[in-house]
């Protein structure tokens, strides 16, 4: 129908649709194909195109909460990388909860031509059992064949340790994250061990999911407790939690920092706003992504994969929301 509105033949539509007419179909020809193509409404079948090709343009990133501003920073360095030649299709559940791997394997019939994970755990790549091109994201304690790009997230749980301890406290409160991903496994496993190191105690522990509301409520179910143990600081798995921590603790008239230090992690961009601003670790979530989109390039093109895990830096970011207990 196409070609016949714009009086070419079906190859030439096909060229033109395809973005393939480099010294192939003329500028009057594309002109009278793209109009047809508007006033027809056409749009090009891409599922009948894989089955042709074997594989879709379509990249599925996989992660536990898009909501999260976190991963709009990763996404966007993805797609800084991917651009036009890939469209990136999200797998996403409830917030703070990692995709089901048979719902991810339904999308697999799309016949995408990568797959990114973000934060998974060992129980879902087992159940998952991916062959195509794969690269995981945030997967620090994850043994895999699949290239990973990963953060130093036990050394930024080391600096918060060693932040706290210098400031004088001597007891405080882990807030975690319920999800079960291995990335938080690494944080709270390696916060612990360097506040012990220190002499810092974890005298009490909660969890919640990756989510403000959440959070607040397993901080306010808390707090009488952990306060009767002395507790002067709480760390939270994600800037998130934290966020939940110091809104109850403005309800119950708590001071932050003088009476109670609250930290958080990854450095969201209303970390640095939030009142008190909110001390964290920076996790550089834009570079990740960029490093996840270059490294599955190289998949896709059939490069072969790398086999030591890159690694990027963790920062503390020390704002007002911690200071010398009171």
């Amino acid at each position: 129908m196409v070609g016949a509105r714009a009086g070419v033949s079906v190859a030439t539509v096909s060229l033109v649709t395809s973005g393939k007419t480099a010294g192939r179909v003329s500028k009057e020809n594309i002109a009278r194909v793209q109009e047809a193509v508007a006033e027809l409404g056409y749009v090009v079948n891409g599922l009948g195109s894989s089955l042709a090709k074997g594989r879709s343009n379509i990249v599925i990133l996989v992660a536990p909460d898009v909501s999260n501003p976190f991963f709009a920073k990763v996404i966007a360095g993805v797609r800084e990388v991917l651009g036009e030649s890939f469209q990136l299709l999200l797998s996403v559940t409830e917030a703070g909860q990692t995709p089901a791997p048979q719902d991810v394997r339904k999308l697999l019939a799309l016949r995408p031509a990568g797959l990114l994970v973000d934060a998974p755990s060992a129980h879902f790549l087992a159940e998952l059992q991916m062959s195509d091109p794969m690269v995981l994201l945030d997967a620090a304690g994850i043994t895999s064949a699949a290239p990973s790009i990963n953060f130093d997230v036990a050394h930024g749980a080391h600096l918060l340790a060693l932040h706290l301890e210098a400031q004088g406290h001597a007891a405080v409160a882990y807030l975690d994250s319920s999800t079960g991903t291995e990335t938080f496994r690494v944080r709270r496993e390696a916060f612990h061990r360097s506040a012990a190191q220190l002499g810092l105690k974890v005298v009490a522990q909660g969890s919640s999911m990756i989510d403000v509301g959440a959070a607040a409520l397993a901080f306010t179910d808390s707090w009488s407790d952990w306060s009767h143990k002395g507790v002067s600081a709480v760390v939270c798995a994600t800037d998130t939690h934290a966020y939940g921590v110091l809104q109850e603790a403005r309800v119950a008239g708590l001071a932050v920092p003088k009476e109670l230090a609250v930290t958080g992690f990854d450095d969201l961009p209303y970390s640095a706003t939030s009142n008190p601003g909110l001390t964290t670790v920076h996790l550089p979530a834009l570079e990740m992504g960029r490093l996840a989109g270059r490294e599955l390039q190289k998949l896709m093109a059939g490069e072969a994969a790398q086999t030591v895990p890159k690694t990027l830096p963790a920062t503390l970011v020390v704002r007002g929301s911690t200071a010398e207990p009171a």
